[in-house]
């Protein structure tokens, strides 16, 4: 698939990584993560800045934290995982679809995460919440594997909740690799792939019509 046939994943993946690169290079990283993580503690208490950094708005800090990584591995896992599954359904759903997926799958995924810790002054970062969301629309739709129902739960949403299960435990691995348990966002994760869950219909519908 060429990047033209999926230019909004390919330009959000361009767009964390030139961000990543010039914080790096310029040193900022800690700055911008201040600054622009989404901080669950803002959200009904204030929280000061260090001296010289000034905190976004509250409201944005779902969306501009999903543009922001820490570390190299953080934003080589998620970008890759970003464009495999984000380019194939870009193609059949649309630009429009897969930027609603994006954006609720990062301010869900904040919510989440804020429910879980609503007194936490940790930034999150990263694009793991917005991508949750196409993980979820990719495994309820779009997987080919075929999975056995369990008692009551159809196939698709058994294929739908190991994909999550995995989905979660590579993030973990990661996180502990990179600085332990409490360096992922897991609530956030599951939070994002909630949304993809309860939008994959209402998406195929708006791309498709009623069938």
């Amino acid at each position: 698939m060429k990047p033209q046939d999926a230019p909004l994943v390919t330009g959000y993946a361009l767009a964390c990584v030139i961000i990543f690169l010039l914080l790096e290079i310029t040193g900022f990283q800690v700055d911008a993560i201040v600054s622009a993580g989404f901080i669950p503690a803002r959200f009904d208490a204030e929280v000061i800045a260090p001296p010289g950094t000034t905190l976004l708005p509250f409201v944005l800090t779902p969306l501009t934290s999903a543009f922001l990584h820490g570390g190299w591995l953080h934003l080589i896992f998620n970008m890759a995982m970003l464009l495999f599954i984000g380019r194939q359904l870009e193609a059949p759903l649309g630009a429009k679809a897969v930027a609603v997926l994006l954006v609720a799958g990062a301010y869900v995924g904040a919510a989440a995460q804020w429910a879980a810790d609503p007194a936490s002054t940790t930034p999150m970062i990263g694009a793991s919440g917005a991508i949750s969301a196409l993980v979820a629309v990719f495994a309820l739709i779009f997987s080919r594997t075929k999975t056995a129902a369990i008692g009551p739960i159809p196939a698709h949403w058994v294929r739908a909740i190991w994909l999550a299960a995995a989905w979660i435990g590579i993030q973990l691995l990661f996180g502990v690799a990179g600085g332990g348990f409490g360096a992922v966002a897991i609530w956030a994760h599951v939070g994002g792939f909630l949304a993809g869950l309860l939008l994959a219909r209402p998406m195929l519908r708006w791309r498709f019509g009623a069938r």
